[in-house]
């Protein structure tokens, strides 16, 4: 699904670009968000086909970002990636419980994450 729209909420400069750069060069759009709030913002403005959201953000965390934009009707339906440098079981566990769509943790295996955004973005298509 290549020229799909993706939101990175993510408050890490390097970061962001990071996944930027791999992003655009894979063929899709992308919209940055430095914070929570902003994400959820973007979110509502935007409507892109996928969000990957940081798990620790300043202001609202990943979480109350998620639960705010899956608590919208005109944004509930978009798939949200926890991205977190947080690899302990019970992160998972609460990103899991919380209802993300997947999680990738950092640093990023970059093979691995393309293949993860490619893969939800494809389920999103056959929904």
């Amino acid at each position: 699904m290549a020229n799909a729209l993706i939101l990175i909420v993510e408050d890490q400069e390097k970061n962001r670009k990071l996944v930027r750069d791999v992003l655009q060069f894979k063929g899709y759009r992308t919209i940055e968000a430095e914070t929570g709030e902003l994400g959820v913002a973007l979110a509502l403005e935007q409507k892109p086909d996928l969000i990957l959201m940081d798990y620790q953000l300043p202001g609202i965390d990943g979480i109350e970002a998620f639960h705010r934009i899956r608590g919208n009707a005109s944004t509930a339906h978009i798939p949200i990636v926890a991205v977190t440098a947080s690899a302990m079981p019970e992160e998972a566990k609460k990103m899991k419980d919380a209802g993300f769509d997947g999680f990738q943790t950092k640093p990023l295996n970059i093979k691995e994450f393309v293949q993860a955004v490619a893969t939800v973005l494809s389920g999103k298509a056959a929904k």
